[in-house]
Formats: C-alpha cells, sequence, structure tokens
C-alpha cells in the first residue's frame, strides 16, 4: 500500500546523545513538514535513563516502536569499547527491524539512520526507500569518521605508532590526544566497527549533521569540495542542527527545580558527564573538595566511581543509589547542602541548563550535551571523557572560545581540587569568564538564527524534505503493485 503523505523511519541507536537527536529531528519533520515518522529504538533495560525518558515523552506525535533487546555477550570481548558494543547491537537488531517494516500496512518512504546504524541502509535498498544518515555530532567529526578509512597503512601507522595528528584536507587536523580511541588498536573490535561505519556513510542518499554553516564554515565547506574532502564524502551534507530536545513548562513540586528558582541568577554551576560517564574513585573525591573550595552553588549528577572504565555507566544508568552516596568526602554532603544539589545518575538536563539560574555547566563534552549549553546561553568547563569529547573540547576551546580547560588532559592524571576550584571560579566568577559568557550568547543567537524561516539549518532540512516527497510523489504515479 501506498502512503498518503511521506513517511520517514527514523533509526536510533541506544544512548541518550543518540536518541534525543533523533527525536528531535522526528519532532521536526512531524511539525514543520506534515510527515508521518515512526521512529525504531532498541529497546533498553528499564530502570535506564533511556526507558525513563521515552516513559517521559508520552504523549507524542511520533510513532515509537521498541526493537527486542539483543544479547551481545557471546558476540564482543569484555574490555570492547562502547563503539564497538554499539555497533554489535544494532547489526543483532536488523532482522527486527526488517520484520517491523515488511508487516507495516506501507512501507516508510524514507529511512534515516544514526551513527551505529548504517548496516541498515541495506534494508532501505530493499523496500526502494531514500536513504540518510544522521550524524548527531559535528562536522569536523564526521570528517574524520569518514577519512580515516581512506588512510593507507603508512599513513595510519604515523598516526597510531608515531602518534602524528589526523590530517583532514580541508579541515583542522586531529591531534594525537584527540583521536577517536577506535582508530588507535587495530586489535580491538571498535577499529574494525568504526572503519565500517565510516566507509558506509557515503552510501547513503545524503548526511544530515546535528550542526550549522556559522559554527563550522570551513570544514562544511571542505566536505563539499570534490577537491577537498567531498570526494570521500560523494553525497549532499546537509546541516541541520542543532537538534536539542525542547523543554517543557515546568512541574510544581520538582523538588530540585524548586530549588533552583531560589537561587540568584546565574548563580549556580550544573556538573554532569552524560549519560555514561564515570570517574575514578580519586578523582571524584578531588572534584567533591573542588566544589567545596569555590565556594559556589552546584547540581552534581553524582555516580559511583569505577576506576578503570570512563565509559563504565553506558549501558547501566539505574535509577541511583539509596541514602547518602558513601564514596564523597565524610561531611561533604552536610558541610555542602545549603549550596549544593546532588542528583543521583541521571537528571533532567534540558531542564536545568535553560534555568536562569544556572550559570555554569562542568560538561564531559558530548555533543548533546554540548549543543543543550550553547543554546541556553550557558559557558562550560571542558571535562572530556571518551570518543569525539576531546575534539568537541578542543573545538569549543581553540575556535570557539567558550569553555574553561585544564591545562592537561583529565585522561592524563588526576585533577587535583585547587585546580577545580580554580576552574569554577573562573567560569562563574572572574572576568574571563564574563567574555566566556558574551561568547557563548553570540553563538546562542547564532544558533537560534539558523533554525528561523529561511536561514541555513531551515533550508537543509526542507530540502531533505522536499526530495522525500518527490520520492513519495513517484511512487504514486508508479501503477499499483509495481
Amino acid at each position: 500500500m501506498q502512503p498518503t503523505k511521506p513517511h520517514a523511519a527514523l533509526l536510533a541507536s541506544p544512548g541518550m546523545g543518540h536518541l534525543i537527536p533523533v527525536l528531535e529531528l522526528g519532532n521536526r519533520l512531524v511539525s514543520n513538514y506534515g510527515f508521518n515518522v515512526t521512529i525504531f529504538v532498541l529497546q533498553a533495560d528499564d530502570s535506564t535513563a533511556q526507558s525513563q525518558f521515552l516513559k517521559s515523552l508520552h504523549p507524542t506525535l511520533l510513532n515509537i516502536v521498541s526493537l527486542p533487546s539483543v544479547d551481545i555477550s557471546s558476540l564482543v570481548a569484555p574490555d570492547a569499547q562502547v563503539a564497538a558494543k554499539v555497533a554489535v547491537m544494532m547489526r543483532e537488531s536488523l532482522p527486527a527491524l526488517r520484520s517491523t517494516i515488511n508487516s507495516m500496512n506501507f512501507r516508510p518512504t524514507a529511512l534515516i539512520v544514526d551513527l551505529f546504524g548504517t548496516e541498515a541502509l541495506a534494508i532501505a535498498n530493499e523496500y526502494d526507500m531514500l536513504k540518510y544518515v544522521l550524524i548527531a555530532s559535528n562536522a569536523w567529526f564526521l570528517a574524520a569518521t569518514i577519512f580515516f578509512p581512506t588512510l593507507n597503512r603508512k599513513e595510519e601507522d604515523e598516526i597510531i605508532k608515531q602518534k602524528q595528528a589526523l590530517k583532514i584536507p580541508g579541515c583542522k587536523p586531529v591531534r594525537f590526544d584527540d583521536t577517536l580511541e577506535a582508530f588507535l588498536d587495530r586489535k580491538n573490535q571498535g577499529y574494525d566497527e568504526y572503519v565500517r561505519v565510516g566507509l558506509e556513510i557515503p552510501m547513503a542518499d545524503g548526511i544530515l549533521v546535528n550542526t550549522w554553516e556559522d559554527l563550522e564554515p570551513t570544514t562544511l565547506k571542505a566536505l563539499r569540495d570534490s577537491k577537498l574532502l567531498g570526494r570521500v564524502t560523494r553525497v549532499p551534507v546537509y546541516p541541520i542542527g542543532p537538534l536539542t530536545r525542547s523543554v517543557k513548562p515546568q512541574v510544581l513540586g520538582n523538588q530540585l527545580m524548586d530549588w533552583l528558582n531560589m537561587q540568584p541568577l546565574q548563580s549556580v554551576i550544573y556538573i554532569s558527564f552524560g549519560s555514561g560517564g564515570t570517574l575514578s574513585a580519586n578523582q571524584t573525591t578531588e572534584l567533591a573538595w573542588g566544589l567545596e573550595l569555590s565556594k559556589q552553588r552546584f547540581i552534581w549528577v553524582v555516580r559511583p566511581p569505577m576506576d578503570d572504565d570512563v565509559s563504565g555507566a553506558f549501558f547501566d544508568v539505574g535509577n541511583g543509589h539509596d541514602g547518602t552516596p558513601t564514596y564523597l568526602p565524610d561531611g561533604f554532603v552536610s558541610r555542602t547542602k545549603n549550596v549544593g544539589r546532588l542528583v543521583p545518575m541521571w537528571a533532567p538536563q534540558a531542564e536545568i541548563l535553560s534555568h536562569s539560574s544556572i550559570g555554569g555547566f562542568l560538561s564531559h563534552c558530548g555533543w548533546n550535551s554540548t549543543l543543550e549549553s550553547i543554546v541556553n546561553g550557558v559557558p562550560m568547563i571542558a571535562w572530556p571523557l571518551f570518543s569525539e569529547q576531546h575534539m568537541n573540547a578542543t573545538m569549543l576551546t581553540e575556535e570557539l572560545g567558550v569553555v574553561v580547560r585544564s591545562e592537561e588532559l583529565p585522561s592524563k592524571r588526576i585533577l587535583g581540587r585547587e585546580e577545580i576550584g580554580k576552574m569554577v571560579r573562573k567560569i562563574m566568577v572572574y572576568k574571563e569568564g564574563h567574555g566566556i559568557r558574551n561568547r557563548v550568547k553570540e553563538l546562542k543567537y547564532s544558533a537560534s538564527k539558523a533554525l528561523s524561516i529561511g536561514d541555513s539549518s531551515f533550508n537543509s532540512l526542507s530540502q531533505v524534505a522536499n526530495d522525500v516527497n518527490s520520492g513519495l510523489q513517484f511512487l504514486k504515479s508508479m501503477p499499483q503493485g509495481a
């Protein structure tokens, strides 16, 4: 059966950083272009932040379909990187995706997959759908992801063994310390999966990126130039960002938000390491002391420390602990009870960052968190942990100037309490923080402008919508049963 209006199917990988942009894209396709939208989400455990978040969405204009959870325990090594685990999970979910699409009353006109769903592009081909890849991160990350797989062995060795920068045609080089860890260990399963993804992305009909023209003009130009990176990209690149979650009106009776309402303007720093980031026990202790030494109000999304895995909570974001965390310094909670709030495991981040009392964000620099901070005009302290977060932190520091950063990477050593306290005061109190705050407000305006009718991101998504609609009209022109 043929659809009566454009119908897009979106496939989201596990993790809030993937899920939120996919959902927001779906919302825009429904609200702005009248699409029918089905979003396929790989089912997660009921105790995870992802499940809590999905439950909070109903009622919704989107048709959200949960794909059954998959067991990958026999398919990945215990020490496999997060990227490898997510990629394998997505691969194992393909039969369920194909079966679900096959059982629909009419097939979608287009399939949009995120980074780790590129193997599903083959299913789009089976059903004659247009196919797109949504990069939930920025254009610089896209450039690195699709360019690295084109290197020969000698060029790879220069990066991996000699620790040289990844030089991308027409783009800022990625220095060794910022290089995606998946590219640095050929023996790790993550290497093979990421290389495959990088090769498959250009097989789509177009690439949607969660950025905007004025934020990354040089990189976007290189991605489109056939003499530069465009020879690798080969398909249109559509910057459609920022894709960030819309904030609902505050619900009365929420203790955290009620506390925020009582704090002075821009007086609270928010601390969160994303849905999966973890710190070591020693680093958690130093962060607690640093916050106390800063003498600033704070909200800290705190989770149990892990000494050997900075992404340890990615697949295990539970409902949190009961009572006072035992891993914080003795007396910390009682000494800071009048100026701080601890939130176990997960918090309504978009609502917090949009509050007028928030004056700074100590962040892991995941791209979703970065954009939520920018669209709310909140300056950041960069504390990258894994994946492309190091690239993001470098961009935010050296190109955009909207963060304070430690002298040495947190991955290289334990950041001490004095340095942490100084960074917090720098962003919240010192004159340097005022300049950063002004710059992030400029980016806030730039982001809002890009989404305005007739501006860059609005026009990019409109072009995609027009192409999908043209595909629908082509289907309607075909004889029934063709």
